[in-house]
């Protein structure tokens, strides 16, 4: 049986995968299943200049290892930047090109997301400034207090989310200073591309969410629902990453691929899973997520 649900897991190649990411692939793949849906990879490497030669491929390998299997070819945004730019095209009447640097901006931010970015002041919404060239395109948000400016949406698991555009992100970047396509347009084209219904990830991006919510709706294209699970931190209360010293995820054999989902499973709330096999634990693991999916009316 197959429902109209797709998902995706979408890890950028900067570094091989460690605990926090796994436990965001495996929360996607397992509601997923649950759903009796579909389930994609894309290979987020449209930042190119940080991206680790090697990285996706070995990411791949792990996923394989730990069961995960994709419906479909693997998608590269690094192929899709023409989609990015008639993405770009189709808004053009809702952008402007920026010549501020990153000093400039701090220098004259009306304060910080809370995704710890600095709020664009607007300093060239109205036309560049005599002598300036722009740098980036950035997408222009409605005015503090005008219609569509709070975007509120019901997350899966937080329940309802808003955030006022105008004072919790400003007018955002769409095509950065250096050439590359940002990441809040990639998602959104690519998601509307591939066909996706459902997106589950990590609550460092739930702050990310309205500012593609406002894209879908000026792009035309749907919005999925959203789930966004806890990030797993370090000793010192950071987000795992390679900043912050991760140790990638090896598992060379089953034992050790079993070990890496039983602590995911773990960490997302489920109970230990009884398996003895990487298949084993995905037959038991995805009707375990369900049943917690609806005694927290997630489902």
């Amino acid at each position: 049986m197959h429902s109209t649900y797709t998902g995706r897991f979408a890890p950028s190649p900067t570094g091989p995968l460690h605990a926090g990411s796994v436990v965001a692939a495996v929360a996607s793949y397992l509601d997923a299943r649950a759903h009796h849906g579909r389930w994609l990879v894309r290979i987020e490497d449209i930042d190119e200049g940080r991206t680790v030669s090697g990285a996706a491929e070995g990411i791949l390998q792990v996923l394989d290892a730990l069961g995960m299997h994709p419906d479909g070819e693997v998608a590269w945004q690094s192929t899709r930047k023409p989609l990015y730019q008639a993405a770009a095209d189709k808004l053009s009447a809702h952008t402007f090109g920026c010549g501020c640097n990153r000093r400039e901006i701090a220098d004259s931010r009306l304060g910080v997301a809370p995704d710890g970015s600095a709020i664009y002041p607007g300093t060239c919404r109205a036309g560049l400034a005599e002598g300036r060239t722009a740098r980036s395109l950035r997408v222009r948000v409605p005015d503090a207090g005008q219609a569509g400016e709070a975007i509120s949406f019901t997350d899966r698991f937080a329940g309802i989310v808003t955030q006022h555009l105008a004072t919790e992100s400003g007018d955002f970047v769409l095509k950065r200073a250096d050439g590359f396509w940002a990441y809040q347009l990639g998602v959104v084209v690519d998601d509307a591309e591939q066909g996706v219904t459902d997106v589950v990830r990590g609550t460092d991006l739930i702050d990310s969410t309205a500012r593609q919510i406002y894209l879908q709706g000026l792009l035309g294209v749907p919005t999925p629902r959203y789930l966004h699970v806890p990030v797993v931190r370090n000793a010192q209360g950071e987000k795992l990453s390679k900043q912050t010293g991760a140790v990638a995820v090896a598992p060379g054999d089953e034992p050790a691929a079993l070990a890496v989902l039983q602590d995911a499973a773990a960490f997302l709330g489920l109970q230990p899973i009884p398996a003895a096999t990487v298949s084993q634990f995905w037959q038991a693991a995805i009707p375990a997520w369900d049943s917690l999916l609806r005694q927290r009316g997630a489902a």
